[in-house]
C-alpha cells in the first residue's frame, strides 16, 4: 500500500466515523425535536385557568396558540380556517394541550362529542400525553387520551 492509498483510507474513515455521530446525536435528539414544536411563550396570563392548572401540578408553557388551515377543493378553490389551542402545558416529561371549555360550545362526556371537539388536536399533535379539558365552572380539570387502532 502507498502513502497516498493510506491517505485516501484515512480520509473516508474520518467522514464515515463523522457522519456516524452526526446520525447519532439526531437520534438522541429526536424527542427534544419533537418537543421544538410546541410553542413556548413570555406572555401567558395570569387568570383562574393558569391557577387551577399550576394548583393541579402543571408549568404552563404557552398561551392561546393559533393553528391556521388551509383547505383545498377540487385543487381550486381555497378555503380557510384555525383551531385554537387554550395552552400548552407540562407536569415531569409530559407535555399536555388545554381547552377551556366554553359557555357556549359545552363538551357533551360522549365518545363521539369527545372525538369531534378534542381529536383534531390531538393528531395536529401526537407527541402530547393528552388534551386537559378544563371547567372552571366545576373548577375540574379533565385529562383526555386517544388510543386509535387502525384496522387492515
Amino acid at each position: 500500500m502507498e502513502k497516498g492509498d493510506v491517505t485516501v483510507i484515512l480520509i473516508i474513515l474520518i467522514l464515515l466515523v463523522g457522519y456516524l455521530i452526526w446520525r447519532i446525536q439526531r437520534w438522541l435528539d429526536g424527542t427534544g425535536t419533537r418537543r421544538r414544536r410546541i410553542p413556548r411563550h413570555s406572555d401567558i396570563p395570569q387568570d383562574d385557568v393558569v391557577e387551577l392548572l399550576e394548583s393541579a401540578g402543571f408549568h404552563v408553557l404557552a398561551g392561546k396558540t393559533k393553528i391556521p388551515i388551509t383547505m383545498t377543493i377540487n385543487q381550486r378553490e381555497q378555503l380557510e380556517s384555525r383551531l385554537f389551542i387554550d395552552y400548552f402545558v407540562q407536569k415531569e416529561e409530559d407535555i399536555y394541550l388545554v381547552k377551556v371549555a366554553k359557555e357556549r360550545k359545552p363538551l357533551e362526556m360522549t365518545g363521539s362529542s369527545v372525538r369531534d371537539m378534542l381529536l383534531p388536536y390531538s393528531l395536529i399533535y401526537p407527541e402530547a400525553a393528552g388534551i386537559l379539558y378544563v371547567d372552571m365552572t366545576l373548577n375540574k380539570i379533565k385529562k383526555i387520551t386517544f388510543t386509535i387502532e387502525v384496522q387492515a
